[in-house]
């Protein structure tokens, strides 16, 4: 009875923490579902992403000057402005952004 109790306030616990989530958002006032806009056990997609976020804009930030120019993230010489988003950001986990596997310069202002 004990071990049925506690599977039920562990379960009554989760329910509630969704919940929360969902009517509250987690970010700025975001569901789930607002970034995971191809379901919630996969990746959002760029379009979800570039919803709120404009590339045109990121890439500004992001610019580098003279030799470097083409080591800005959001418009760099493998992919333009389509680098995909979630291969250097992630909500829930930190991640190491995707040029960082084969080169060593830094970004120090990377948002994981």
């Amino acid at each position: 009875m004990k071990k049925l109790l506690t599977v039920a306030l562990l379960a009554l616990g989760l329910a509630t923490t969704a919940q929360a989530v969902e009517v509250r958002g987690w970010h700025d006032g975001l569901t789930c579902q607002d970034c995971h806009d191809q379901g919630i056990k996969k990746y959002p997609s760029d379009q979800a992403c570039l919803s709120c976020h404009n590339v045109d804009d990121l890439a500004e930030a992001t610019a580098r000057e003279g030799k470097d120019k083409w080591q800005n993230p959001h418009n760099n010489l493998h992919f333009g402005k389509e680098t995909p988003c979630t291969e250097c950001h992630g909500e829930h986990q930190p991640k190491e952004h995707l040029c960082a596997q084969c080169h060593t310069f830094d970004y120090p202002d990377h948002k994981q």
